[in-house]
C-alpha cells in the first residue's frame, strides 16, 4: 500500500524552528576555512514553504544586482577619472558579474510554477543547472585573474593616480564582500545551493577588485611587480573558492544530502506509533527543498484505514522534523513473512548491487 500525502501550504500546520549548533575553528585557520568554505549542512535552520522561500531567493538575487550595479557604476567614475586600464577590467568584469544573476533569477521564478504531466517534480532543477552557470564563470573569473597577472607581470604598464585606484578597489571589495555575505546567508537559510554558489561568485570578484588595491599600494611603495603578483595569489583564491561552489552544485545533481537528514527521518519514521520496521529512507533534493521516500513495515492485521493512518502520521512527523521537506511518499508494507512473500515478485527485477 504506497500513499503519497501533500502536506498542506496554507500554514495550517506550524513548524518548529531547528537550530543546529556547529563547532568552528578558531583563529585565523578558522577565519579563511569560512571565508573559502562556508559552512552549512544540506538541512537549514528554518522550514518555509516553497513558494515563501523562492520569493526570498528571487528578492535577494533583485537586491543583490541592484548593489552590485552600484558598485560597478561608482567604479566606472573613477575609470572616467585615473584611466586605469586594469581597473576597467575589473569594472567591466563587476558589471558582467551582476547580470549573472539572472539566471538565477529565472530559476527561482521557474521552480515557483506548478509541477506538469512532463516535469512531475517541477522545476526546482532549474537552480541545478543555473549553478552550473555560476560555477562555470568563478571558473571563468579564475582563468581571467590569471591570464591578466601574468600579462602584467610579462608587460608592466605604468599606474596613474594610484590612491583614486586603491579607492576604486577598495569600493569593488565592499559591494562585492557585501553581496557575497548575504546571497550566502539567504541561500544557506533557504537550501539553496545556487545561491549558495552565486555568493562565492561576488566574493571571487571582491578577490578581484582586492588585487587591484593591494597592487596600487604595492606601485605606491616602489614595487612594480606587486600588482601581478598579488594578482596570482588572488587566483589561487578563486581556485579554493571555485571547489567548494562546484562540490556543492554537484552533490545537488547527484542527488547528495547531509547524512544527518537521513537519520533523521529513519528517526522519525522509527519511532512513529504503529512502525515496526524501516525498511527503506531515500531523500533528495529537488531545488531548494527536499523529497523523502520511505518504506515502513506494520502489523500484517492491520486495516487498510489504519495503515493509511499510520502512514499520514509518519509523513505529519516527518514534515515537523525534517527541515526544508516539502513532499514524502511513504510505502506501507505487512511485516513478516506475508510482506516477504508479496515482495518476492520484485525481487528478478532489482539490479543487484556491485
Amino acid at each position: 500500500m504506497s500513499r503519497n500525502h501533500k502536506h498542506d501550504t496554507d500554514g495550517r500546520h506550524a513548524h518548529d524552528d531547528h537550530e543546529h549548533g556547529h563547532q568552528h575553528g578558531g583563529g585565523l585557520r578558522g577565519v579563511l576555512r569560512d571565508l573559502f568554505r562556508p559552512h552549512s549542512h544540506d538541512a537549514a535552520d528554518s522550514v518555509d514553504t516553497a513558494l515563501e522561500t523562492s520569493a526570498e531567493g528571487i528578492r535577494a538575487v533583485k537586491i543583490s544586482l541592484v548593489a552590485l550595479g552600484l558598485t560597478a557604476l561608482a567604479q566606472a567614475v573613477l575609470v572616467a577619472v585615473t584611466g586605469s586600464v586594469a581597473l576597467l577590467a575589473d569594472t567591466i568584469h563587476n558589471f558582467s558579474d551582476a547580470l549573472t544573476a539572472i539566471p538565477l533569477w529565472v530559476a527561482f521564478v521557474l521552480g515557483r510554477r506548478a509541477p506538469t504531466r512532463r516535469y512531475t517534480y517541477g522545476y526546482g532543477r532549474a537552480e541545478d543547472l543555473a549553478g552550473v552557470f555560476i560555477v562555470a564563470m568563478i571558473a571563468l573569473s579564475a582563468l581571467l585573474a590569471g591570464l591578466e597577472s601574468v600579462r602584467r607581470m610579462l608587460d608592466p604598464q605604468p599606474l596613474s593616480f594610484p590612491w583614486v585606484v586603491v579607492a576604486a578597489g577598495v569600493i569593488g571589495f565592499a559591494g562585492n564582500e557585501l553581496v557575497a555575505s548575504y546571497r550566502i546567508r539567504v541561500g544557506r537559510t533557504i537550501g539553496s545551493a545556487a545561491l549558495v554558489a552565486d555568493g562565492l561568485h561576488a566574493r571571487t570578484d571582491g578577490f578581484t577588485s582586492l588585487a587591484v588595491v593591494l597592487g596600487a599600494v604595492g606601485v605606491l611603495l616602489g614595487f612594480p611587480l606587486a600588482d601581478p603578483l598579488v594578482g596570482l595569489a588572488i587566483t589561487v583564491a578563486i581556485l579554493f573558492v571555485l571547489k567548494s561552489a562546484a562540490r556543492d552544485v554537484y552533490r545537488r545533481l547527484m542527488d547528495g544530502v547531509d547524512p544527518e537528514v537521513v537519520a533523521a527521518a529513519e528517526t522519525t519514521l522509527a519511532e512513529t506509533p504503529g512502525v515496526d520496521i524501516v525498511e527503506s529512507v531515500r531523500v533528495r533534493w529537488v531545488g531548494h527543498r527536499l523529497r523523502v521516500e520511505a518504506a515502513v513495515a506494520v502489523d500484517p492485521a492491520l486495516t487498510v484505514v489504519e495503515g493509511h493512518r499510520i502512514a499520514t502520521e509518519a509523513h505529519h512527523r516527518l514534515l515537523h522534523e525534517v527541515p526544508k521537506l516539502a513532499d514524502a511518499t511513504i510505502h506501507v508494507s505487512p511485516n513478516g513473512a506475508v510482506g516477504e512473500e508479496q515482495h518476492a515478485v520484485l525481487e528478478h527485477h532489482r539490479t543487484p548491487a556491485r
